[in-house]
C-alpha cells in the first residue's frame, strides 16, 4: 500500500493542507494520506503552540476525507523527530510503502532537520509549491545534494523527490494565528 505521510504541528489544520493531500493523491497514486500530528515540532517555539488534543481533534474536523488519517503516532512512538519516525512506521508496516509529503518552504528549512539526508534514504519526497519559495529551494541545499534524483517515480525506490507547481494557496498556519491574534486584542 503506498501511503503520504504529511506531518506537522498543524497549529491550526486548515484548508492548505486539505488541498495538498488531495493533489498529492491524485498526481501520486495514494491510496491514503496520514496526517501526522506533532506533539511539539524541535524547530518551532513552545508559545504559541496550541495544546496537542486540540491540534489534533481540529486536524481531524478539517481531514474529512475518506482516504485521509490524522494520527497521533509521533506521540505514541516519542518521536518528535521525522527520520525516527519514518524509521519506525517501516519497521511497523513492512507491507506499506511510504512518501514523505511537505511543502516548499519545509524543504528550503531541511537542512536544519535531524539525520535530513537520511530522510531521502527512508522515503521519497514530494514537495508542493507555495509559490514563494519556487526559486530559492531550487537552488537550496536538498535539491543540490539530491539533484540527480529528482523526478521519481512514486513506485520507485528512494532515495528520490519530486517538485509539484500547483499554484498558490495564500492560506498558512501562521497567517491564521495572527489573524485570531489581532481579532482578540481588538476585542
Amino acid at each position: 500500500m503506498l501511503i503520504g505521510i504529511l506531518g506537522g504541528s498543524f497549529n491550526p489544520a486548515h484548508s492548505g493542507h486539505l488541498y495538498i493531500s488531495l493533489e498529492a493523491m491524485k498526481r501520486l497514486g495514494l491510496r491514503q494520506i496520514w496526517w501526522l500530528v506533532s506533539p511539539q515540532n524541535p524547530l518551532k517555539p513552545k508559545e504559541g503552540m496550541a495544546p496537542f488534543a486540540e491540534r489534533l481533534a481540529g486536524a481531524k474536523k478539517i481531514a474529512r476525507h475518506p482516504k485521509i488519517r490524522v494520527l497521533d503516532i509521533e506521540k505514541k512512538f516519542g518521536t518528535p523527530y521525522t527520520y525516527d519516525t519514518l524509521r519506525r512506521l517501516k519497521a511497523q508496516y513492512p507491507g506499506h510503502r511510504f512518501i514523505l509529503i511537505m511543502g516548499a518552504d519545509n524543504f528550503a528549512e531541511l537542512p536544519r532537520w535531524r539525520r535530513w539526508r537520511e530522510i531521502f534514504r527512508l522515503a521519497p519526497v514530494a514537495v508542493f509549491n507555495r509559490d514563494a519559495f519556487f526559486p530559492p529551494i531550487m537552488v537550496g541545499k536538498p535539491a543540490v545534494c539530491f539533484r540527480n534524483y529528482r523526478k521519481f517515480m512514486p513506485i520507485s525506490r528512494p532515495p528520490g523527490w519530486i517538485f509539484f507547481a500547483i499554484g498558490k494557496k495564500a492560506i498558512s498556519a501562521t497567517k491564521i494565528r495572527q489573524t485570531r491574534r489581532k481579532s482578540l486584542t481588538e476585542s
